[in-house]
């Protein structure tokens, strides 16, 4: 609770500078200010430079959100989103919001910048957009929906490419327009612009350089662009992104010191000492600020400044390492042509690999690299540093691993970085923040240590960088995050093929391997299952199952036994039979012949030994008696075994057979990554063993406890508690949007426990406990699916030219390995 003699600080603007801020006050001292958060934006603080991702399908925006409901509620801050902030009465020292008076005893202004419209006939028609937020760049995913449609993007800076390249992705066709004559002209030299722009347009992206926009057509909505020179181009979405100017207005109207900006001084003070400025409203020493890394240094310092801490901002020599589409660019200080200035360059165009370094008074003063940047940190600090580079003229342009004349290893070169060398630009994050937070915390994997200091959380470009820094410290024990690829088919691992199936909206097999460069044309016997269950998965109602890409087992829909004959699980709900089935399963033994009738573990009756030809006669009196397959040889869900709980035993606390039988019927059908088995048991004495199921509940007399994860077959695992909850409709929507979460990021062939351990258990309790709207929308999800899903393929194979040809009798070869 807040105390009343805290003091109280109120913030304009939830982005990413002021998130910081907050982050860097709190972890010093969470209990020096009662904070009021103000955000025009619906949301709280999210990582802009991840909206490309967004756009482009690879991430969800809930991956990109950086503070949560949960987080401001953890750290006490009001938060007033959707609500703007109309004046500053500086002498009340209140801030007003459309909603109502807030008092300050410190006020940051965080309003960062707002997109510049090229002043042009048409731009304010329907379909002509910034590129700025996530309600931009929901608008533009929108707009690609149409097959077929044309998208203009106006400006080839870094956020134009980024939108072009989602577009793109995302099925539209797509032009940039570029005043000037190469792209990224403030961060690239026209080499390097000319690299960028053929990797562009590889990926089907039209570029037009010295391209002046002179008006945009349309009536009701925008139907085109119109050129200085009289080319015109059609258009159903036009994305302005020309440029920002900082969004000082409100600084303006409480009459702060403005020049080009909010003016601030070391201590990101305005001319008002209670008020302070962060991001890219602000000037400072005459400069405007545009990248993440000075905003995270004015974070660091205004922070400091409220707690009465001394710290300047100061402005230092800025780098630029990005990824446009995937292409790995580098710039860093000044790379302009002068007298006194000589140049080395090294092209490579059969690898599209160009640097240029900059030499001045025997100082390195500017470097431009594309395509490989593995170096870039490297030179960064030589320009920085202002160090003399005559002793490693000869060898200088191929960087850091060949200096004394020959190659060193890339480790050494790694270890000889000193301990305050930026390694994550995008967060400031320096090797020994690194390197101490991996010994200190015994970090292994590269998601722990984004998750403790940040580097390599926002681009990635420092990935490998990273992990070369883990190394390091950790020696043997190591484990490298290199990607396992999938099988010799392709290079990719299970998770890039799922993220770029839907980032690219692939919906067959034959598309998924044209547009991923599978190495052979039809696959494997490893690919062609996954990627048949990811397609089901991610397109359910648009993926027809492709059967030839399944196993044996469930290409007929029943277990192969040693002697060619097949065994037939028709479905218990629940663990609950009755007399019918019973006669009815009788009958079916005795008119076929059947060997061998035997209870399962999922308390279901199995029939041994059915000749194959038989398969459609003994599925179709099973049917007439109401039976469906028990998929018994799915990578699905199995069972869900119970006990009688309040219905028959005196210690039952729920009714676990009929929650039991409700799940099964809700979620019968459904295709996971590998087999799901689930148990519901009626009190914790356990009995129908819900403790080492993939999913397993324990009724209480307070409700329901969900655990999961848990194994008994070749690995035995106890399950882990997921959350308890109290009534039977909140047991079963956690469990259905538990399994999707599964369903969607799971490998093919991995084990919810497996699963688990891989994505740790706060990621998904974050998800699934603790946010009722995106458990809601996982929910949702597998139901939707659930419509396509529900089909039994007994009944669909158990009489007809299908059944006779399918199950002629015949030699099968195609052994499925025991599970």
């Amino acid at each position: 609770m807040k105390g009343t003699f805290m003091q109280k600080l109120v913030v304009i603007g939830a982005g990413m500078a002021s998130g910081r801020v907050l982050e860097t006050l709190f972890e010093a001292d969470r209990d020096a200010y009662a904070v009021t958060l103000f955000n025009a934006e619906p949301r709280g603080n999210y990582n802009r430079i991840m909206l490309s991702p967004v756009l482009s399908g690879e991430k969800s925006y809930d991956e990109i959100v950086t503070h949560d409901e949960d987080w401001y509620g953890a750290h006490n801050v009001t938060c007033r989103f959707g609500e703007k902030v109309v004046a500053i009465d500086r002498e009340r020292k209140i801030v007003t919001g459309a909603k109502g008076e807030v008092p300050y005893d410190k006020l940051i202004i965080a309003t960062g910048s707002v997109p510049f419209i090229v002043p042009v006939e048409g731009r304010d028609l329907p379909g002509v957009i910034t590129y700025r937020d996530f309600d931009d760049t929901h608008a533009m995913i929108e707009a690609s929906g149409t097959p077929g449609s044309h998208a203009v993007v106006i400006g080839g800076g870094l956020l134009g490419l980024e939108a072009a390249a989602g577009l793109r992705l995302r099925g539209m066709e797509v032009t940039v327009l570029h005043l000037s004559g190469h792209l990224m002209e403030r961060q690239l030299d026209e080499a390097a612009g000319y690299l960028l722009r053929k990797d562009l347009e590889k990926r089907g992206i039209t570029v037009m350089t010295r391209a002046s926009t002179q008006r945009i057509l349309g009536t009701n909505r925008v139907e085109g662009v119109e050129l200085a020179d009289g080319t015109t181009l059609k258009a159903d979405l036009v994305v302005m992104a020309v440029g920002i100017r900082p969004a000082a207005q409100i600084a303006r109207d409480a009459g702060l010191d403005i020049g080009r900006a909010i003016v601030v001084n070391a201590q990101m003070q305005t001319s008002d000492p209670d008020i302070y400025a962060v991001g890219e409203c602000v000037e400072f020493d005459g400069t405007l600020f545009g990248l993440v890394a000075p905003l995270y240094d004015q974070a660091r310092v205004l922070a400091k400044s409220l707690l009465g801490q001394p710290d300047a901002f100061a402005v230092r020599e800025l780098s630029t390492k990005l990824k446009v589409t995937g292409c790995d660019l580098f710039s860093a200080g000044d790379f302009a042509e002068g007298e006194k200035r000589e140049e080395i360059v090294l092209r490579d165009p059969a690898q599209g690999v160009y640097r240029r370094l900059v030499i001045e008074d025997d100082r390195l003063v500017g470097a431009v690299m594309y395509g490989d940047t593995a170096d870039s940190n490297w030179f960064f600090d030589l320009i920085r540093d202002g160090a003399p580079v005559s002793d490693m003229r000869e060898t200088l342009i191929f960087g850091q691993s060949f200096q004394g004349g020959t190659p060193l290893d890339p480790m050494a070169a790694v270890a000889a970085l000193p301990d305050d060398a930026e390694i994550c630009g995008c967060n400031g994050v320096c090797k020994s923040k690194i390197t101490g937070a991996v010994a200190a915390g015994g970090l292994t994997s590269i998601d722990e240590v984004r998750a403790q200091t940040k580097a390599s959380a926002s681009c990635g470009s420092c990935t490998g960088l990273v992990e070369q820094l883990m190394a390091l410290t950790l020696g043997a024990a190591f484990n490298p995050a290199a990607v396992k690829p999938m099988c010799p088919c392709t290079d990719l691992g299970h998770g890039d093929v799922r993220r770029l199936i839907r980032a690219k909206a692939l919906k067959s097999i034959p598309e998924v391997m044209q547009e991923l460069e599978w190495k052979t044309s039809c696959g494997c016997a490893k690919c062609r299952p996954a990627l048949n269950y990811y397609l089901i998965a991610d397109w359910p109602g648009d993926y027809v199952d492709d059967k030839q890409s399944r196993f044996i087992n469930e290409r007929v829909h029943a277990n192969i036994q040693k002697d060619g004959t097949y065994s037939v699980v028709p479905r218990m709900w629940g663990g609950i039979t009755s007399a019918n089935e019973l006669r009815a399963i009788a009958d079916v033994a005795d008119k076929f012949a059947i060997p061998t009738v035997k209870c399962t573990g999922g308390q279901r009756i199995d029939l041994l030994g059915v000749k194959k030809e038989d398969l459609p006669a003994v599925w179709a009196d099973l049917n007439a008696a109401g039976m469906v397959s028990g998929a018994a040889y799915a990578k699905g869900l199995r069972t869900v075994k119970t006990c009688v709980g309040t219905d028959w035993c005196r210690f039952g606390t729920q009714d676990s057979t009929g929650l039991g039988v409700r799940i099964e019927k809700f979620m019968w059908g459904s295709w996971t990554p590998a087999k799901v088995k689930m148990a519901v048991s009626g009190c914790p004495r356990n009995c129908a063993e819900a403790t080492c199921k993939d999913v397993g509940v324990i009724c209480t007399d307070a409700g329901y406890e969900i655990q999961f994860a848990g194994a008994a077959g070749l690995d035995i695992k106890g399950t882990e508690i997921l959350t308890q909850v109290k009534t039977e409709d909140e047991a079963l929507e956690m469990i259905v949007a538990l399994v999707q979460l599964y369903r969607e990021q799971g490998h093919y062939l991995e084990r919810m426990y497996k699963w688990l351990k891989r994505v740790g258990m706060d990621s998904i309790r974050a998800v699934i406990v603790e946010d009722a709207a995106r458990r809601r929308g996982y929910y949702e999800a597998f139901v939707h699916s659930q419509t396509f899903s529900q089909t039994d393929p007994w009944s669909e194979r158990a009489s007809g030219a299908r059944a006779s040809h399918e199950f002629r009798p015949m030699a099968d070869l195609t052994l499925e390995a025991a599970e």
